[in-house]
């Protein structure tokens, strides 16, 4: 991760795997190689605004998401990307005016049965969807949960190319 080279910087957010192994420890982890945490907060860059906010499963421990935390208070004229690891954090990132949602966490589903129970909790498991005027991608990720298998969700890096 100390070899990641970007013109405006470096960004993550917290997952839910974060918050079962020790989110802080992790944040400080990766602030130390250089990727800045956004946690419920926001960053101007050139042309839009990069928000992003925690994991939904930091509500456990006081540390969840906060929206009005990240997004209140910002040029509504200029667009906002936010960063949530979960999809289904798009339905409050609706509310708020976000333009565009980025999030993983599904792994696209990784294998049946797994594919049809996260369809039923996720507004997507993978690529595009629209949710109101947000549109959300959800990449299917490198990695796994439980088993190191996937079936019909092959793994992806997905890069994203912002225009006006």
């Amino acid at each position: 991760m100390r070899g990641l080279r970007s013109r405006h910087g470096s960004y993550f957010v917290t997952g839910n795997h974060e918050y079962i192994s020790g989110a802080d420890a992790w944040v400080e982890e990766l602030r130390e190689l250089g990727v800045r945490p956004l946690r419920n907060e926001r960053v101007e860059l050139p042309g839009f605004d990069l928000a992003g906010v925690n994991d939904l499963a930091g509500q456990e421990q006081n540390d969840g998401p906060d929206y009005a935390r990240a997004l209140d208070g910002r040029d509504p004229a200029r667009p906002v990307v936010l960063l949530a690891h979960q999809p289904v954090q798009v339905r409050e990132a609706a509310r708020h005016g976000v333009d565009l949602q980025l999030s993983g966490h599904t792994h696209g589903g990784q294998v049946m049965p797994l594919t049809l129970l996260t369809a039923l909790t996720q507004p997507a498991l993978a690529g595009h969807a629209r949710y109101g005027d947000t549109r959300l991608y959800v990449t299917r990720g490198t990695g796994f949960t439980g088993p190191p298998i996937r079936v019909g969700a092959p793994p992806d890096i997905t890069i994203v190319q912002l225009a006006t």
